[in-house]
């Protein structure tokens, strides 16, 4: 009889323990799903490149051009026009239809806890691209040649410039005047302190701003 009463309390004490060790990988589980949700839904990725700004009611204040397929972290204070980021250690305010939100994943649990074994096509897709642009001056040498990317990533402007080049160094300006007469359009882009020039989409002159 006591063979018997001894049999079961060490039976109980093993089926208690393995159900505090089952209770603790499943807790431990959901820890690590809603840590995988958090950081999913905090990021989105560019589709297609983008201005940071450092004040999105200034679009004269670029901090950088984020290129296309970047991965953005998203912060608090954004909104329907403009998304709030951090880029490479870069805070400011991108257009968020510059931006895909990179929704959470849904997770399942497994009856295996052992990992699935990685076929040879995931291996070599998880592999980083070689020759994505990873920096803004990767993106204006790409675009231009390394002459005007060196000239324009020091916010410098010249004279035969294309409206793209100027946006990419100055920013948008906060005023545009544009007039076409027969087969000409001429623009003028009015920033804080100055005013550019444009003559059929080549940057022609420039001086003090214009009220």
């Amino acid at each position: 009889m006591n063979r018997i009463v001894l049999t079961l309390a060490i039976s109980f004490l093993f089926s208690a323990a393995y159900s505090q060790e089952t209770k603790a990988d499943i807790l431990q589980d959901l820890e690590k799903t809603r840590s995988a949700v958090e950081t999913a839904a905090s990021t989105a990725t560019l589709k297609a490149s983008s201005r940071l700004f450092k004040d999105k009611d200034d679009l004269t204040s670029v901090i950088v051009v984020i290129p296309e397929g970047s991965l953005v972290d998203l912060l608090p204070g954004g909104d329907d026009t403009f998304l709030h980021v951090m880029f490479e250690g870069n805070e400011g305010f991108i257009y968020s239809t510059h931006a895909t939100i990179n929704k959470a994943p849904v997770a399942a649990f497994q009856e295996s806890r052992q990992p699935s074994p990685v076929s040879a096509s995931e291996t070599q897709s998880a592999r980083p691209v070689s020759g994505k642009v990873t920096s803004r001056y990767e993106y204006l040498e790409q675009q231009y040649g390394p002459s005007a990317a060196r000239k324009i990533s020091q916010r410098k402007i010249w004279k035969g410039m294309n409206p793209e080049m100027v946006r990419d160094s100055w920013g948008s300006p906060r005023k545009i005047n544009r007039i076409i007469n027969d087969n000409a359009v001429s623009e003028e882009w009015t920033y804080s302190k100055t005013t550019l020039y444009f003559q059929n989409s080549t940057l022609r002159d420039w001086g003090p701003a214009k009220d």
